[in-house]
């Protein structure tokens, strides 16, 4: 069985949004920062270079195993990716309230932040954050 390869590590999470060069990115990754602090409780973490995550979980799946983090974030070029394990697919009647967005398996990708109903998103970091699948730990 494989074990992923971004683990959590010591690097500041601070120094890392601090060193995003795009103004409005950075703005937008500190909103999300206070937003995921705020929402979880849990001090912020770098996972690998490039992504914060708050809390972690360990999980067995059918080819893979390892700790993640409950809810994170990272900066891509193209989008802010918001990681939310709530199956978002299955959010349809917040997603509809949410403004620009789209969507991978528990990836939300966002342009903006100013794009998004702030409200709604704190429903789906919440719903993220307290996912069975997480609570449970073993992902099949």
């Amino acid at each position: 069985m494989s074990k992923r390869k971004t683990q959590e590590n010591d690097a500041e999470v601070d120094q890392f949004l601090a060193d995003i060069q795009d103004d409005q990115q950075r703005t937008d990754c500190q909103a999300v920062l206070t937003l995921m602090k705020e929402l979880t409780g849990e001090p912020a973490a770098m996972w690998g270079k490039a992504k914060v995550g708050f809390g972690s979980f360990h999980y067995r799946g059918k080819t893979s195993e390892g700790t993640w983090f409950h809810v994170g974030f990272s900066p891509r070029k193209q989008d802010l990716v918001l990681y939310l394990h709530c199956e978002l697919e299955k959010q349809a009647d917040l997603l509809e309230k949410l403004g620009k967005y789209k969507i991978g398996k528990s990836c939300l990708y966002i342009k903006k932040f100013e794009d998004v109903h702030v409200p709604t998103l704190k429903k789906l970091i919440n719903k993220a954050y307290k996912s069975p699948a997480i609570a449970g730990a073993t992902i099949d």
